[in-house]
């Protein structure tokens, strides 16, 4: 094994660092979960709002990575895959924030209400939200380094592929648990008593109630994808190991913020959180480390 090669565009330290407070954060809300949500969980118009809209900058990923793709198909002539793949790329970010905050948007921007509200309404929400994701292909034109063809095609296609697999992966594993939410369990008189923990699961108890939908949490595996940052820019003009760095302590940063959040507006244990962030680093370590062999730094 190579010991001095990167993961995700930075060294194998800031890998494992990842993984091990993850790990900790997992052992110690298996003993406190109930106790640690009661004593952070406070719902905040602040809170709400980072909640809903807070997953833009990681889908922003996705167009980023279309982009890429585009770069590094057109230079070995398939300009045609490439130009797919980059709209490719920026549905699935208009797809994914459509599908998972888009009513929220309606209703922030025009108080929309399905069956009473102009349907044109509707139309115009999904604009703008394609219009959001436009200057994240329009950076990526500027910033790519288009030298290394196959590199910009392996971060790319890893990109897509790790956020499309980790997030059917989240969905499959909300069934299996079907675990209950802690802003679902103060509903009720006695909430300790329908609590349980990640690993008590109850197979496809979920279905569409979205309150037995707590592990692992969906919108950390969204956060998770920032940590593909250093990666991107590891295939930019003027990269450099500093910059990657960099990056990834954004990443950090973003998804201990986020963590925090779904904690703090009673959505997820902490459990919920770790796991989240987890598997979807994970899979996206896997997933690069498989198209990007050769990931070394430099001696």
């Amino acid at each position: 094994m190579n010991l001095h090669g990167k993961i995700l565009g930075v060294s194998r330290k800031c890998f494992y660092a990842v993984v091990l407070v993850c790990t900790l954060g997992i052992l110690l809300g298996s003993f406190f979960d109930f106790q640690i949500n009661e004593k952070l969980a406070n719902v905040t118009k602040l809170g709400s709002f980072f909640a809903a809209y807070g997953c833009y900058f990681s889908y922003c990923l996705y167009p980023a990575a279309g982009m890429c793709l585009y770069k590094g198909l057109k230079k070995k002539g398939f300009s045609m895959a490439g130009t797919v793949l980059l709209i490719t790329g920026w549905f699935l970010a208009v797809y994914y924030t459509n599908t998972y905050s888009g009513g929220k948007l309606r209703d922030l921007l025009f108080h929309y209400k399905a069956g009473e509200s102009s349907p044109w309404l509707s139309v115009l929400n999904w604009m703008i939200i394609a219009a959001l994701y436009v200057w994240p292909m329009l950076l990526g034109s500027k910033l790519l380094d288009e030298k290394d063809a196959d590199r910009l095609i392996a971060v790319g296609a890893a990109i897509l592929i790790a956020g499309v697999v980790s997030d059917n992966v989240n969905l499959w594993l909300k069934q299996l648990a079907s675990r209950p939410r802690y802003k679902y369990l103060i509903t009720l008189d006695n909430p300790v008593s329908e609590f349980r923990n990640w690993w008590q699961m109850v197979p496809n108890l979920a279905g569409s109630n979205d309150s037995f939908k707590s592990w692992p949490s969906g919108n950390m595996t969204i956060a998770a994808m920032m940590f593909s940052l250093p990666m991107l820019a590891d295939v930019t003009k003027k990269r450099s190991e500093g910059r990657n760095f960099r990056c990834f302590l954004v990443a950090c940063a973003f998804v201990l913020l986020y963590g925090y959040n779904r904690i703090h507006m009673t959505n997820h244990f902490l459990t919920d959180v770790c796991f989240g962030t987890l598997i979807t680093y994970l899979i996206h370590a896997l997933v690069s480390r498989a198209l990007l062999p050769t990931d070394r730094l430099p001696k």
